[in-house]
């Protein structure tokens, strides 16, 4: 009995540590992880993070003994059940997660198992005899005799995503030498700072945050126009709205004001300014043909002076 209360004081003690150093912890299903991919794992994380298994039982009373101290601990309790493991680590959470998701292996259909996905069949020769015809038949397997094999006609999809494998089902596959399964950790939770997220979180984008982020600034600055509500998304909108207006007004009123006299003066002699645009026009395009002369009479000048120097 001594041994019993040492270990598990010592285990309670080893998960307060960790939960006191790392910001971050991982729970993760292990089904179907044999020693081999946890020991693995274990490699991939060394010097980022801390991979901690332990009874469900023990850990959810020691998380219950640690929650008068810290009360966010809670937040962790309801997702200790099942098969589940714990990763601690301070580093960056998206890579964590990588690697904690890269160790998968390929497995081959039990019977019994559940299908963590559809499992399909793939059309084309078996190389098996004519004498298992009647086994393919029995699983509704579409076949047909080619060059002395059998040879299946059609994809076929032989088992569905969450239900269990038979064992003819099983057998087939097998005899097809279809490993159709992986199997590796999966996130169940994450927890941070005294917050528990669904790992799919950290798949989220920096421009997908952006995107969001505009979207939701429209949506407040339309609500605002429509409501009369002023906010700050919509303050610009309200003072170029209600310039315009000001504006409006002035033109069909006597109410003017320095900046807006012109604008009056071309809506009430419109054309002035058209006759005054061209003229601009033509006068800016004389100028550099002025301008073109002026080099060539220079240039002629030149040339006479020259002429007369050579023959005095």
């Amino acid at each position: 009995m001594g041994g019993k209360s040492e270990t598990k004081a010592a285990y309670f003690d080893k998960l307060k540590s960790l939960l006191d150093e790392y910001k971050t912890v991982f729970i993760v299903g292990v089904d179907n992880v044999s020693s081999q991919q946890m020991h693995e794992i274990r490699i991939s994380l060394r010097g980022e993070g801390i991979v901690l298994m332990g009874k469900n039982t023990m850990v959810r009373r020691a998380l219950k003994g640690f929650i008068n101290d810290n009360p966010e601990y809670e937040r962790l309790l309801p997702h200790v059940k099942g098969n589940v493991g714990f990763i601690f680590t301070n580093g960056d959470l998206k890579a964590t997660k990588e690697k904690i998701l890269a160790n998968r292996v390929a497995a081959p259909a039990r019977a019994g198992a559940i299908a963590p996905g559809d499992v399909w069949i793939p059309a084309g020769n078996t190389g098996m005899e004519p004498g298992k015809t009647s086994f393919f038949q029995a699983l509704g397997v579409p076949t047909k005799i080619a060059r002395g094999t059998i040879e299946i006609t059609t994809d076929l999809k032989l088992v569905e995503e969450g239900t269990k494998v038979g064992p003819s089902e099983a057998t087939l596959l097998n005899m097809l030498n279809i490993s159709p399964f992986t199997y590796g950790m999966t996130i169940q939770q994450v927890y941070d700072n005294g917050q528990t997220f669904s790992s799919a979180v950290l798949d989220i984008e920096e421009q997908q945050l952006l995107d969001a982020f505009s979207g939701a600034i429209k949506t407040i600055a339309t609500i605002s126009l429509a409501t009369n509500y002023p906010t700050i998304p919509s303050v610009i909108h309200s003072l170029v709205n209600g310039y315009k207006k000001a504006l409006a007004v002035a033109v069909e009123t006597e109410y003017s004001w320095p900046e807006i006299e012109e604008l009056k003066d071309r809506i009430a002699n419109p054309d002035a300014y058209a006759s005054a645009a061209p003229a601009a026009a033509a006068t800016g395009g004389a100028a550099p043909a002025a301008a073109e002369a002026a080099p060539a009479e220079e240039a002629d000048e030149s040339d006479e002076d020259m002429g007369f120097g050579l023959f005095d």
